[in-house]
Formats: C-alpha cells, structure tokens, sequence
C-alpha cells in the first residue's frame, strides 16, 4: 500500500507539472484559436536561462530570469511571426509554430550540447519521510508552487480586466474587437504568459530525481500535450484535470511495469496517449472541452 500511495503522490506532482504546460497550450489556444506546437521550444529557454544564469545571480533570481526569458521569447514570437499573420487560416498557423520550434530548438540544443545543465535548486535530493512513504522535496515543492501559480492564474482569468478580455476574445473574436478589446494585446499577453509558466515547468522537470536540463527535456511538453487534449484545448480547468490524470496514469504505469510485462517495455511513456485516445473516443471535445455546434 505504501508503494501505491508513493506512486499516487510521485504522479500527482508530475500531473501539476504537465497542468502547468498544459495551461500555457490551453491560454494561446483561447487567445488565438492555434495550436502552439513551438511551446516545447519555449520550455527550453527558460531552463536554460536559468541554468546559465544561477551561479552568477543565486538561485532565485536565475529563476525570474528564466522566467521573464521565457515570456521575452514567447511575446516576440507573437509579435514578430504569428501577428504577421493574424486572421489566417489556423491549420497553417499551428504549422508555422512547428517552424519556430524547429529554429528555436536547433539554437538551444546547439547551445546545451551533450552537456546536462543543473539548475541550482535549493532542494537537492533531500527527501520527506511521511509514515511509510518517502517522497523528493522537489516534488512537494512542484506541487506546491503549481497550485499556488494555478490558483492565481484562474483567480486573475476570472477577475481581472486581461482575464475578461481573453475570455471575450475566445468566445467571438470579431464581437471583441468591436467592443473596444485590443486582440493583439490579449495575444500578445498570453504568449508570454505560457512561456512563463513553461519556465517554472522546466525547472521542476529538471531537478531530482532528473540529471539536470539537457536537450530531450523538451520532450516533456509532448507528454503535456495529451494532458491539453484530455482535458479540451478551450478549458483551462480541463487543464489541470487534464494533467493530473497524465501525470498519475504515467507514475502508475511506470511504477508497475513489471507487472504488465505483457504490454511491452516504456508502457510508462505511451499510458498518457493511450488513455488520451480512449478520451476523445468517448468525448471528442475532451472532459471539460465545449462541444462546437453547427447549423446545418
């Protein structure tokens, strides 16, 4: 039993992770009606501002700079390449942003190389003994500081005049903008703010029981990618349901995949995929998604 409630623990940590990408593909789509595919890219630069940056400025302040690098990087890319092309058609848009990953990705591996960054955490491989289960501090802390950057996301999408505009402009985008709503602002803003969020996803990625950043970290915004589709590209409660059923199916998946063998090896890597198919079989709208309805 105890095993199990590690599992269960390890996996909601890591779903609060994946929520945390999974808002950032959630708040562009709802700005922009795209499909951001270059948000791994960003995930990647505001880890490795961060671990550049730490030994020189202390941790904390590496983690602001990465941070605002990441939102720098996201903002300019909305500013210099996806306004440019405003009101075309989305399909090719969200094949635009696989270009910038692309570009992006080529900069940053290059930068890294072979080599695995630390990022310079205070928490190190400490660990926390609660009765029988003995968890990493680093997935207390990444618990922890999702809900608290969850929290004050939803909180400000609901009552602040940037979280009425975005929710105006994701449900008519013409009728905002005649309303006075400045769509390029409430894009613009909500580039930077999935780049933000992507910097903190990157460092909880990269810290223990993880090596460090190194060039295959910016997979794990693939991994997020079910979370945002489970839950439904518009919904950003959908999101973070959307992250933690990934994040404890693959901790579950991985921890037992001894016991099922029979489905072959990394059963751990393809659970979020699996359970994401068997999703939008059921509900193609996602859990939480809004069921588009058409006249005919």
């Amino acid at each position: 039993m105890s095993t199990f409630a590690e599992f269960l623990i390890n996996g909601v940590s890591l779903g609060s992770i994946y929520a945390l990408i999974a808002l950032g593909f959630v708040v562009i789509f709802r700005a922009t009606e795209v499909v951001n595919f270059a948000h791994a890219s960003l995930l990647l630069a505001g880890g490795y501002v961060t671990a550049v940056l730490h030994d020189d400025l202390g941790f904390w302040f590496a983690l602001l700079a990465g941070i605002a690098g990441a939102a720098f990087v996201g903002a300019a890319v909305e500013f210099l390449v996806m306004r440019r092309h405003r009101g075309g058609d989305h399909s090719v848009l969200a094949i635009v942003t696989i270009g910038v990953d692309i570009l992006l990705a080529t900069e940053l591996t290059r930068r890294i190389g072979t080599d695995i960054l630390a990022l310079g955490d205070p928490w190190g491989d400490g660990v926390v003994t609660l009765g029988p289960v003995t968890v990493a501090q680093t997935r207390i802390a990444a618990l922890l500081a999702a809900a608290l950057l969850i929290t004050a996301f939803l909180l400000a999408f609901r009552y602040t005049s940037w979280g009425v505009a975005m929710r105006a402009a994701a449900e008519n985008q013409e009728t905002a903008a005649l309303m006075g709503i400045r769509l390029g602002r409430v894009s613009l803003g909500a580039w930077a703010v999935a780049g933000a969020l992507a910097a903190v996803a990157a460092l909880f990625l990269t810290v223990f029981p993880t090596p460090g950043l190194e060039r295959g970290t910016a997979l794990a915004a693939l991994k997020a990618f079910p979370a945002a589709i489970l839950g439904g590209l518009d919904s950003t409660t959908g999101a973070l349901v959307g992250g933690l059923l990934v994040g404890v199916t693959e901790s579950l998946a991985t921890g037992y995949q001894g016991d099922l063998a029979f489905l072959g090896r990394g059963i751990g890597d393809l659970a979020p995929y699996l359970v994401m198919v068997v999703v939008l079989l059921i509900r193609p709208a996602g859990l939480l998604g809004t069921k588009e309805l058409a006249r005919v």
